[in-house]
C-alpha cells in the first residue's frame, strides 16, 4: 500500500513540476514579447502591453506558482515517504540545491513580473532569451540528477551541464542569426 500510495504522489509531483516548468519557459516568452513590444508604436505598444500583463498575470498565479507549491508539496511529501533513504541519498541533496535554486529563478521571474506591470522592464529580448535558458539547464540537472541518482559521474555531469548551456548559447545566437536575415 505504501508502494502505490508513494507511486501516485511521484506521478503527482511530476505532473505538477511538468506544469511548473511549462509556467516558467512560457512566462519568459511573454516578457520577451512584451519587451519586443516598445518597438511598436505608442498605440500598438499600449494594447500589446497591456494584454500581455493580463495574460503574465493569469498565468502565474493561475497555473505557474500552484503548480509550484503543489510541485513542492508532492516533493516533500515523497521526501517524508521515504526519509530513510532519500534524505541521506547524496544525489538527492544535489538535486534539492537545484531545487532551491529554481525556487529563486522562480521568485525572480515573479519580480519581473511585477516590473512588466509597472511598465519598466529593463532587461534586453536577448538577455530574456538568455534567461528563459536557466530554466532549461534547471530542468535538465534535475531530471539527469533524479534519474541517474549515484550513476552519475560528477566529472561527465560538470561537463554535460557545461555543454548544455554552450548549445543553448549557441542556440541563442544562431536564432538571433537567423531573425536578422528575416527582418
Amino acid at each position: 500500500m505504501v508502494n502505490t500510495t508513494y507511486d501516485y504522489i511521484k506521478a503527482l509531483h511530476l505532473i505538477f513540476m511538468v506544469s511548473w516548468f511549462a509556467g516558467l519557459f512560457y512566462m519568459v516568452r511573454l516578457f520577451i514579447y512584451f519587451r519586443e513590444a516598445t518597438d511598436k508604436s505608442q498605440n500598438e505598444q499600449n494594447i500589446l502591453q497591456s494584454q500581455f500583463v493580463i495574460m503574465m498575470q493569469r498565468l502565474w498565479w493561475i497555473i505557474t506558482t500552484p503548480a509550484m507549491i503543489l510541485t513542492v508539496v508532492f516533493g516533500i511529501w515523497m521526501l517524508t515517504l521515504n526519509s530513510s533513504y532519500l534524505l541521506y541519498a547524496p544525489w538527492m541533496h544535489l538535486k534539492l540545491g537545484f531545487v532551491f535554486l529554481l525556487i529563486l529563478y522562480h521568485f525572480y521571474s515573479q519580480q519581473m513580473l511585477r516590473q512588466c506591470e509597472a511598465g519598466m522592464l529593463n532587461w534586453s529580448s536577448n538577455q530574456l532569451r538568455i534567461w528563459n535558458e536557466v530554466a532549461t539547464l534547471f530542468l535538465v540537472s534535475i531530471v539527469f540528477i533524479a534519474v541517474l541518482k549515484g550513476q552519475l559521474n560528477w566529472i561527465k555531469g560538470t561537463i554535460g551541464f557545461f555543454a548544455v548551456g554552450v548549445l543553448l548559447m549557441l542556440g541563442i545566437k544562431l536564432y538571433k542569426k537567423l531573425r536578422k536575415t528575416q527582418a
